[in-house]
């Protein structure tokens, strides 16, 4: 990123915060946001400094939790002066200790990529159960009006093929002796620990279970399928499936999943979890790959089967893969919008 806003970022900005929601309900709020530097936080804070600029008369402030000071001012370079953001540089397995008040808390702070799995695990799993452990005290002391946790569609584990759609109430098997299970049972006991503290401190929690998903600002080397057949687009490669490509994901493009985040925490119902995917984008790994393709002719770009290993470190997933329901999200007025031709033109675009 650099100091000029990317024209694609902002549409999307534009886009997001067109949404029928209460936006109002943040103006001259105070937003703890963590994880702040990734891909998908990283669009939760230019959102709301997005309102600021073109909605609020009171600024919020939005305090980005972040470990790398370095790379923050690299990711944020375009809002390098502004006074409504201020970095708080630490890690969250780290007790809070802002002073000021905090009214909106989103814990998003988490490795997602397979790649961190092997390597890091207890990095993984800590973020996501003491990190959500120190949130939710910081939160119990503080008037906070609303906590979002971001947890993934991971949490279902290992389903029968035979299960079509997969709603918030269904779940299948995760071997805890499994090293890549760091991610998913992290996630499961995070949403344990929010429902407990909302039962027995009234901590007003929301959980988001969101899939894959992708858009501007994604790191091309993050390891997951989608970002490397993103990346070959980029960089002209053709595209080598190392698998049979049979596995299906559903996807959903950023400004869309950043609608749904904040849907949840305006509107969402305290202690419920909520789907967030767009499951018209659901597609095999084989059939997204010739998508890609297709959508940039003029690169003459074809799809190879190869057999290489993958990545070292990288621990592939076992499951075979659903279509997620999303009808209890739609009661809350979403929808998403974007197709998957749409999103990931507009995503190799912002990267070109």
């Amino acid at each position: 990123m650099n100091d000029v806003r990317n024209p694609i970022i902002e549409e999307d900005l534009e886009f997001i915060t067109g949404s029928n929601l209460p936006w109002d309900a943040l103006e001259g709020k105070n937003i703890l946001i963590s994880g702040a530097n990734g891909f998908v936080p990283a669009y939760l804070v230019e959102t709301i400094l997005f309102l600021n600029e073109t909605r609020f008369k009171k600024k919020a402030k939005v305090f980005a939790l972040i470990r790398n000071k370095e790379k923050a001012l690299n990711r944020f370079a375009f809002y390098k002066s502004r006074t409504d953001l201020i970095f708080v540089v630490q890690d969250v397995t780290e007790p809070v200790t802002i002073k000021d008040d905090i009214h909106f808390i989103i814990h998003a702070a988490s490795q997602a990529s397979p790649k961190y799995f092997a390597i890091d695990p207890v990095g993984t799993i800590n973020a996501n159960v003491i990190g959500t452990y120190n949130l939710l005290e910081y939160a119990k002391k503080r008037d906070t009006e609303s906590f979002l946790f971001f947890s993934s569609g991971e949490v279902y584990g290992n389903i029968e093929k035979s299960e079509t759609k997969i709603n918030e109430s269904m779940y299948g098997y995760l071997d805890p002796m499994d090293v890549r299970s760091c991610y998913a049972e992290g996630k499961r006991a995070g949403e344990t620990m929010c429902i407990s503290y909302h039962k027995q401190f009234g901590v007003p929690v929301k959980i988001v279970r969101p899939f894959h998903t992708y858009g501007p600002g994604m790191r091309l080397d993050d390891g997951r399928v989608f970002a490397d057949f993103a990346s070959n687009i980029v960089n002209y490669q053709d595209i080598k499936m190392k698998s049979d490509g049979s596995a299906v994901r559903s996807f959903c493009y950023l400004s869309d999943a950043t609608s749904a985040f904040f849907t949840v925490l305006l509107k969402g119902e305290d202690a419920q979890a909520y789907n967030v995917t767009n499951p018209t984008a659901t597609k095999s790994i084989y059939d997204l790959a010739k998508t890609l393709v297709e959508l940039f002719p003029e690169r003459k770009l074809k799809v190879i089967r190869v057999n290489e290993p993958d990545s070292p470190g990288y621990l592939r997933s076992s499951i075979y893969g659903f279509i997620p329901d999303i009808s209890k999200f739609m009661k809350l007025g979403w929808t998403p919008k974007i197709s998957i031709e749409e999103g990931f033109r507009r995503t190799i675009m912002s990267f070109l």
